[in-house]
């Protein structure tokens, strides 16, 4: 599952697949608060509203966007709590919670780091075989660090775990 935090829009993608193989779409949306609440109800919100997705489709592991310093202040500071509340659900739930770079997450999906938002919307279409990317464009993101995890971090996890199987720590 890839979450793709934010205080008014909280982009959620869940996709299944294997490094070599089609990944595939399972479910995209995003969870949406009342910015007429203060910031503890619309986390609360927040909270859930990813319940009900976690309790839906049960994912394996949790990616999220690292939080990156923005012009605005209080848009960081209030991606930044989403982005505690999603690894909290998470967390709480014994889940794997990875957290991914904006740059990490578009070089994983269009090869380069700087790509724009039309750029990673048009290869999570491409990768999921989709119509038209999803809608808005937190929704698609959520897919791309969902995608990124599955060839990126799931790969790495999957090398350090057989790494340490041969030297006996695991």
């Amino acid at each position: 599952m890839g979450i793709d935090p934010g205080l008014t829009r909280c982009g959620v993608g869940v996709v299944e697949g294997d490094i070599g193989r089609q990944v595939r779409l399972v479910g995209v949306g995003v969870v949406r608060t009342d910015a007429a609440l203060d910031v503890a109800n619309r986390l609360a919100e927040v909270e859930a509203g990813l319940e009900s997705w976690f309790d839906e489709y049960r994912p394996d592991v949790v990616a999220v966007e690292r939080v990156f310093a923005q012009q605005n202040l209080n848009t960081v500071i209030g991606t930044a709590q989403a982005s505690g509340v999603a690894a909290l659900v998470g967390a709480r739930r014994g889940l794997p919670v990875a957290f991914h770079t904006p740059s990490e997450v578009k070089a994983a999906v269009t090869g380069s780091g700087r790509a724009d938002k039309a750029q990673v919307g048009a290869m999570v279409v491409r990768i999921l075989k989709l119509a038209s990317a999803p809608r808005p464009a937190d929704a698609a993101d959520a897919l791309a660090l969902a995608i990124c995890h599955l060839w990126r971090g799931g790969s790495s996890n999957r090398y350090a775990a057989a790494v340490a199987r041969a030297k006996g720590i695991a």
